[in-house]
Order: structure tokens, then C-alpha cells, then sequence
């Protein structure tokens, strides 16, 4: 297996516990979105959690679409994805903490100098960039090293779309085997399996003891190369990965 030279970082609840708090945003506006088509359903944040994490706004809007059989019209759509952006990197801006042992570990990476290192996120760059830069994290990554699936690619897309990962395969040009990819959910841990890069599964942001160990035989389950429940596990998690002889395999779904 090639040494691998690159690390890719989900930001939302892997880097930055920011999930919750963009959820409340997302989830007063899913119920003006579903009020406005006349449908009874409402959703709070902690539902949409559940639902629909590890997908940015534009993703979770499409999948509701599909869900309750009713249609938005481009500019419609567009309109709310900006007013979700406002609303959510307000709150983080106020509010956003790092997930607990993460700007450690990105220290002593950065310090080392032996990995490149890029944040790979669905979420808007905008509200991605207010994210680290809030929690003091922004210091870690060039600037051209933080993509995301919302503003990064010629067509928008979200995770589990591996678009986002292949492009950053392609920017940093690295092989998948040269790279890991950390992930908290099962959306964006598929996004990096379908582009051939082996995952560590970060469940440290999940609540609870059982929230925790469920999650992490979902990730297993997609085929996770090993599961990290604080970053203090990361150079180990790392070293399972690094001493693994097979490749990631490819999943199809969710």
C-alpha cells in the first residue's frame, strides 16, 4: 500500500461541533418550506440530525422534496440555501466550539509536517470557513485546502456524491491510497469510500455511550477501516489504517 501523504478532514461534528447548531437554523426553515407547500409535518433540529446529517441544506431540501412529493423552483431554492447560510454561520460565529481534542491533534500534524492537510466538507465554504475560523483552526490549512461539495464544484452537490472527494484527489493530486479521510457520518464516510479512500470513523461528537457504538458499527458496516471515539486515538487509528493490506471497498448506498 502506498504511504499516505495527505489527511482529509470533515469539518461539521468532526473538526467542529457546529451540527447542532446549524440544525436549529435548517430546521425553522424546513418548516416554513413545508408550511409553504401545504404539508402538516414539522421538524425540530434534533429530528433532522437524525435524519439527514451529514448532508448540507441543498441536499436535505432535495431529499424532503422527494420525501413529501412536492417541487421547489430554482430560485426558490437558491433563496433558501443563502438564508440558511446567514442564519448558521451567525450561530457558529457566536457559538461554535471544537470538537474535543481536535485542535491538538491538528497542532502536532501541522508541527510534523509529514501530511498535507485539507478540510473536505458538504457544507457552503462560507459557513465552513466560519467554522475553523471560529475554533482557531483556520491556521492549519492553506486556504485552497478547504473544499466543499455546496460551492467547490461546477455542479453543487453533497455527500455521499463522491464528487467532492475525487476534486480534492485531483487538486492535491494524490492517489485514494495516498490519502485518509476523517468522517462522522455515514453520508460522508460513503462520499470517501465511493472515491476509493480508506476512513477513520470519528464518533466523539455523538452523545452518549450507545449513540456512540451504534454509530460506529453503521460506519463499520460501509467499510470504515477503524473507529476513533476521541482524538486522542487518532495516531493509533491512524496506524491501523497506514498497516491495513486492503483498499476501501466500494458501497453503493446508504
Amino acid at each position: 500500500m502506498p504511504k499516505i501523504t495527505e489527511i482529509f478532514l470533515d469539518c461539521d461534528n468532526t473538526l467542529v461541533l457546529s451540527e447542532e447548531l446549524a440544525f436549529e437554523a435548517c430546521a425553522d426553515l424546513a418548516n416554513e418550506i413545508l408550511e409553504k407547500h401545504n404539508i402538516a409535518d414539522r421538524y425540530t433540529g434534533e429530528q433532522l440530525i437524525k435524519d439527514f446529517v451529514g448532508q448540507n441544506f441543498r441536499g436535505m431540501m432535495i431529499s424532503l422534496q422527494s420525501k413529501y412529493h412536492f417541487e421547489m423552483a430554482k430560485d426558490e431554492l437558491e433563496h433558501y440555501v443563502t438564508q440558511e447560510e446567514d442564519q448558521v454561520i451567525a450561530k457558529l460565529e457566536a457559538r461554535a466550539q471544537p470538537c474535543v481534542g481536535a485542535t491538538e491533534v491538528l497542532e502536532k500534524l501541522y508541527a510534523s509536517k509529514a501530511y498535507g492537510l485539507a478540510v473536505v466538507s458538504s457544507s457552503a465554504l462560507r459557513r465552513v470557513r466560519a467554522s475553523i475560523k471560529k475554533v482557531h483552526q483556520d491556521q492549519f490549512f492553506d486556504e485552497d485546502k478547504v473544499f466543499s461539495a455546496a460551492s467547490s464544484l461546477p455542479k453543487p452537490t453533497s455527500k455521499p456524491d463522491p464528487a467532492i472527494y475525487l476534486h480534492a484527489l485531483e487538486y492535491v493530486k494524490k492517489t485514494a491510497a495516498e490519502t485518509v479521510a476523517v468522517e462522522d457520518s455515514k453520508s460522508g464516510a460513503l462520499s470517501a469510500i465511493r472515491a476509493g479512500i480508506p476512513v477513520i470513523g470519528y464518533v466523539g461528537s455523538y452523545k452518549g455511550e450507545e449513540m456512540q457504538k451504534e454509530m460506529a458499527s453503521r460506519l463499520t458496516d460501509l467499510g470504515v477501516k477503524t473507529i476513533m471515539t476521541h482524538w486522542s486515538q487518532f495516531e493509533k487509528c491512524m496506524a491501523d489504517v497506514e498497516n491495513s493490506p486492503t483498499s476501501p471497498s466500494r458501497q453503493t448506498s446508504l
